[in-house]
């Protein structure tokens, strides 16, 4: 499986066990107008963690938050290789 194809399926997931309205995923999707909240970001980026073993996030990194779905998933990909 791809790293793409795991964040997206994470945000499926979340989405559906939170019982959220969102809008469609798409890579133009901005974040802070998906309809989820914090608590669904921290669910994901802790199943993302498990799953590919990475947590961009935690590095001491100056990172920039992602803006898009698209940004979230090129965060995730440039951590894994």
């Amino acid at each position: 499986m791809s790293v793409r194809s795991i964040v997206l399926s994470q945000f499926e997931q979340v989405v559906k066990e939170q019982n959220k309205q969102v809008a469609p995923l798409s890579d133009d999707l901005v974040l802070l107008e998906s309809g989820l909240d914090s608590l669904c970001f921290a669910i994901i980026v802790a199943r993302l963690e498990d799953a590919l073993g990475v947590d961009p996030f935690s590095v001491g990194e100056d990172l920039d938050f992602p803006v898009t779905l698209r940004d979230f998933i090129k965060t995730y990909e440039d951590a894994a290789k």
